[in-house]
Parts: structure tokens; sequence; C-alpha cells
């Protein structure tokens, strides 16, 4: 992978190269990890016109990380309380840098004018989302790390609808959950893992609470699994106890003719913001557009909300190779509602068209 992560640092370099700035400080986490394979906390990463450098308080402790690159300096701070990114752009001074971009969007107003009092004259510019960019498209290196995060949330959620649920809150289900993730080799899930019941069913992020399971409620559940910092995202909504009611039946029906028409607009070249009028258009046409989601999915990866938004404001095209979600959902004020959510990888018909990788069954089931 050294040699993935050399690769990804050259061409960061390339693109300050011709915005003319001969460096670069990254300071986002989980940039710093998507150029160097680790992010120690508090580290920055310096790219310099001839070799790059990673300052950090401590060598890295997770042994999941990758090793450094042989091509990457450490730099190891001495005091406790130093600034990384401070420190890095010394060294950008130090080696004569002509000019360094910085992450302004990940700066407090503080931090950067610390770093524009030790570069003196160094011009400083705005590396901007750079580095953002580069992550959109996955290599597949990343998309088989996403495709086992994907199956460690399956693994989870379905072991859970094999168990008793009447009588059980829903704090302690996403807590269950949760821990079968790692069970089954998650380093943590990718989010705070969402369980809803009855009228919770179906809301927007909602937040666990000691609301008990009962029959006859929907029951919505939104979690995801973290393997190698790569995070997937996998909901679904299943009736506890009984046969479904008939408003259940429709309202679940009408959910995931959504869901299923925002995965089958998924292709290389399609707006952003047609794939979210696919997915919204039958909500909307039965009356529910009060109360939908921003966005109809977005995508994933180091972080969990990543570009690209499928919103009705978003711009931009989708490129072959980019995971996102499809996350349509309704929620009904006093009797609960409906979410389905999937992962999947954004290919070319050719190849397919798009690639689901959360499998979990969307059949309505009665558990």
């Amino acid at each position: 992978m050294s040699e993935v992560h050399a690769a990804r640092r050259a061409r960061l370099r390339d693109r300050c190269a011709a915005n003319g700035a001969s460096a670069a400080l990254v300071t986002r986490p989980a940039n710093i990890r998507y150029l160097t394979g680790c992010a120690p906390q508090g580290a920055a990463l310096l790219i310099g016109p001839d070799d790059d450098a990673l300052v950090h308080l401590t060598p890295p402790q997770d042994d999941r990380d990758e090793p450094l690159p042989g091509d990457l300096r450490a730099v190891v701070l001495t005091t406790p309380d130093g600034d990384a990114a401070v420190a890095a752009a010394d060294l950008a001074r130090e080696h004569h840098a002509d000019s360094l971009a910085v992450e302004e969007h990940h700066l407090t107003v503080t931090r950067h004018r610390a770093i524009s009092s030790v570069v003196g004259a160094l011009p400083l510019s705005d590396l901007g989302g750079a580095v953002e960019q580069l992550r959109l498209v996955k290599d597949e290196h990343e998309i088989a790390n996403l495709r086992i995060a994907a199956e460690i949330a399956d693994q989870a959620l379905g072991e859970l609808l094999e168990s008793i649920l009447v009588g059980r809150t829903e704090r302690h289900l996403a807590l269950e959950l949760e821990r079968r993730l790692v069970d089954h080799g998650a380093e943590g899930p990718a989010f705070r893992t969402s369980v809803g019941t009855g009228p919770n069913s179906g809301a927007p992020r909602h937040v666990p609470t000691d609301r008990r399971v009962e029959e006859g409620d929907f029951l919505t559940v939104r979690l995801g699994a973290r393997y190698r910092g790569y995070r997937c995202e996998v909901g679904r909504t299943f009736v506890i106890g009984t046969a479904p009611a008939a408003w259940q039946i429709d309202l679940y029906e009408l959910v995931f003719a959504a869901q299923r028409a925002g995965r089958e607009a998924l292709a290389p070249g399609v707006a952003c913001r047609d794939v979210d009028h696919a997915t919204r258009s039958p909500l909307t046409a039965a009356g529910h557009a009060e109360g939908l989601a921003q966005w109809s999915g977005h995508g994933v990866g180091l972080e969990i909300d990543e570009d690209p938004r499928l919103s009705p404001a978003a711009m931009g095209k989708l490129d072959a190779c980019v995971p996102v979600t499809v996350e349509p959902g309704v929620h009904l004020p006093g009797r609960g509602g409906v979410r389905i959510d999937d992962t999947l990888v954004v290919r070319p018909l050719a190849d397919g068209g798009p690639e689901l990788l959360t499998i979990t069954t969307k059949e309505l089931l009665a558990l």
C-alpha cells in the first residue's frame, strides 16, 4: 500500500503545483489517513516539493494502521503540548517553500494565526477540498474494505433479527448491535447506531431511548461498521410480532419503491440531483414532501458523510467507483415510519450496474 499512498500524495503535489503552491499542509484526519495509511491523533502532514513529512506527538499506536511508507519522513514532537500543524508549517519555511496551501476549512482561526506567525513572509493559500476531491472516486482496495464493512453490518443485523425483541429497549438493541459489529471484526460502529420503535420508527437521526419494543410496532434500525477506517451504512424496517397492518404495508411499499428508483438511477454521468429526484418523487407524489430529509443519499468512505450529496440542490455528476447511500424514509408523527438504506458502488451498466454492498433482505418481515 505504500506505493498507493505515495501515488496519492504525488497527485496532490501536482495539483498544488498547478495552483502555484509548492507545499501543502494537511490537517484533517481522514485526509491524512488517505494520504499515508495512518492518522495519529493531532498529526499534520506536510507535502513538500521534494519530500513529505508526517508530524505527530507519538508514533502510531493502532496495529490496524498501515506502516508509514518508507519515503515519508516521520517527525515526532518533543513537547506534549506542541501543535503538529504549526511545527509542519515551520518545516515548510525551513525548507524554503515558495508558498504553503492549508486546509482552511479544517483550521480554527487561532490555529491559522499560529501558522501565519511561524511562516513569516511565506505566502499562505487555501488548499480547499483538494484531498476530498481525490478521495471521491475509490480504488478497488478501498471498495474491498467497504465491502467487508458491509458484510459485517449485515451479519450483525441478521443475528439481531433472530433474537427475541419484544420487551427490549431501543438503547439496549443499539448497544447489542454495536457489540456484534466488533465481534465480527469491525473496528467499531461507523456512526452512532439508531434503533427506533413504534412512534419513533422511521425518524431520521433518531437517538435510541428507553422505549420498549411492543407487538405491532414498526422497528427501524440504521447501523454501519468501520473496517480499516472505511465506513458503510445499512438501514431496514420490520414489523414486530404480528402480520403488518394495512397502513404499514402501504407505507413500506411506498418507501421501497422510492428506494428502488434511487438505486436504479445510479450510473456514471448521472447528475446527483437527478438521483435525488428519482428517489424523492414517489414520496412527494404520495403527499409526503413535508418532513423529507434534505438529501436522499450521500457518499461514504473514510467518513460516513462524504461527497457527493444526493440532494435537490446538488451540483455535479456521479463517477464510476463512487460509493453512495440511497436512504429514503417517511415518518408519520405519532405513528412511526419506514426507512430503507443501502450502500452501493456506482458502476457502468456494462459492468452490471450499481453494486449493492448491503444485502440484508428488504422484504417486510414480521419478527
